[in-house]
Formats: structure tokens, C-alpha cells, sequence
């Protein structure tokens, strides 16, 4: 899987840099510029993480591909015991046909979850990952996919975790959709564990609830679900919770 996540990250790198042309032209013609850029704000809490706010951008360098970055600040929750963990990163966006949109990323980790360190540092970690979206009439959907990969700064363990989630749902009206949301999160081992380190956190699935303002911009959805791990999973990762529930709030303007 490391091996996966280093080529996958490789492969990121070449994109953004065959983008390079197209990126030093930003600063040097402002006509048009604020209408080629977009952002959003979210403010995120769920049951495992807690409080993290997140951020995204996309800066618009042709009809068929966008330059993008974002920022999760997981040291509002769980994460401040991670030695203030934060994760900024940066990648390519394109949409495919009128409805479905692709964005590969490739973050950066600094604290201490991934590198097994007491002390936070800077790039203790990277995350290469993707997002899929997709938006018609009635329909939606999103897609994610992030492996946490650890490095070494000296630490006898390095830590490496996979994140990914998968919902569709339906839009009532403009203002209401309605849908099911799936999530897992898995401690996939790293240096100098054992090859039956591997465990769940939590294996989740169950509907959720989103109002979004009918012209774009606010929105907020509720998610909720049900662990469906095995008693022997839960065991291995000494963490209990029958339940998942994850509430969103978000401006994009």
C-alpha cells in the first residue's frame, strides 16, 4: 500500500508540474482573475475527530483543468493531542462530461500521529488522495479516497491509515436532498509493525440529511450511521462506538 501511495504521489507531481506554464501566468493578468477563482469554508464535527475546520480552492487555468488547493485543521479536535495536527495540500481538477468532476491532491501532514513522534514536526507525513463529485438535476454524489503515509523522523514506529467514504443522494427540492453515506477508517500499520497490525476504527453506514441554498453558496448536512465492524475489530483497536455521526456546515463563494 506504501508503495501505491509513493507512485500515486509521483504521478500527482507530474500533473502540477505540466502545469507549471499555466501556473506562473496567475499573478501577471488580474482581468478576470476573481471570477476564475473559487472557495469554500467548512466547519466539520463527527464523532472520531471532533471539531476541524477545512478549506478548499480552486483556480480555474483552462475549460478542462483547475488548479486546486485545501486545508483541514485537525487540531480543533482530536487532533490538538497530535501535536496541533494540520494538513495543507495541493493538486489538479477536471470535470468529466457535464456532471462528474475529478481531484487528485496530494497533502502535506505536520504534527505527530503519522511519524509516531511526541514532538510535532513539519512534514511529518504525506497524503496523497482523490475526490470525485457529482452534480445533475436530481442527483448527487461524492467519493474520497486518502492514504496517510508516515515518515520517518526518527521515531522507532511510523503510522499509516487509509480514509475513504462513498454517498449518493437525491434532491428533494432545491433547497433539500436526502441520501446514504458510507465511511471507513483503517489503521493500516507502517514501520516496524507486525503484518497483523491492520484494524478498523470504525466501519460506518447510514443516511444523511443536506439543505443548500438553492442559488449556491450555504449548505449544511447531518450524517448519521451504524458501526458495522466485527466484535473482533473492535477489540484489536480498543475503540468502542456503536454509532457515527458527523455534522457539516460550509459557505462557498
Amino acid at each position: 500500500m506504501k508503495n501505491i501511495s509513493t507512485r500515486c504521489a509521483c504521478l500527482l507531481i507530474g500533473l502540477l508540474l505540466s502545469s507549471l506554464p499555466q501556473l506562473s501566468a496567475l499573478g501577471q493578468d488580474n482581468s478576470g482573475a476573481s471570477k476564475k477563482l473559487a472557495m469554500s469554508v467548512n466547519l466539520n464535527s463527527d464523532i472520531f475527530f471532533g471539531f476541524y475546520p477545512s478549506f478548499g480552492g480552486t483556480y480555474q487555468l483552462s475549460d478542462k483543468l483547475d488548479f486546486t488547493f485545501y486545508g483541514i485543521l485537525w487540531s480543533g479536535g482530536t487532533g490538538a493531542a497530535w501535536g496541533n495536527w494540520t494538513e495543507f495540500g495541493v493538486g489538479v481538477g477536471f470535470p468529466v462530461g457535464e456532471s462528474l468532476y475529478i481531484n487528485p491532491q496530494i497533502g502535506l501532514l505536520n504534527g505527530s500521529l503519522t511519524s509516531g513522534l511526541g514532538t510535532p514536526v513539519l512534514g511529518e507525513g504525506f497524503v496523497p488522495n482523490l475526490t470525485a463529485k457529482l452534480n445533475t438535476t436530481a442527483l448527487e454524489g461524492e467519493f474520497y479516497l486518502g492514504y496517510y503515509t508516515g515518515l520517518d523522523h526518527g521515531n522507532r514506529n511510523t503510522n499509516n491509515y487509509l480514509h475513504y467514504w462513498l454517498n449518493g443522494g437525491y434532491k428533494i427540492s432545491s433547497l433539500l436532498s436526502l441520501g446514504l453515506h458510507y465511511e471507513h477508517l483503517r489503521f493500516t500499520g507502517g514501520k516496524n509493525h507486525n503484518g497483523d497490525a491492520a484494524y478498523d476504527f470504525y466501519v460506518s453506514v447510514g443516511p444523511y440529511i443536506q439543505f443548500a441554498a438553492p442559488q449556491g453558496g450555504f449548505f449544511t448536512r447531518f450524517t448519521s450511521g451504524f458501526d458495522l465492524r466485527s466484535d473482533e475489530q473492535v477489540k484489536k483497536s480498543n475503540y468502542r462506538q456503536p454509532s457515527f455521526f458527523k455534522l457539516s456546515v460550509g459557505y462557498s463563494f
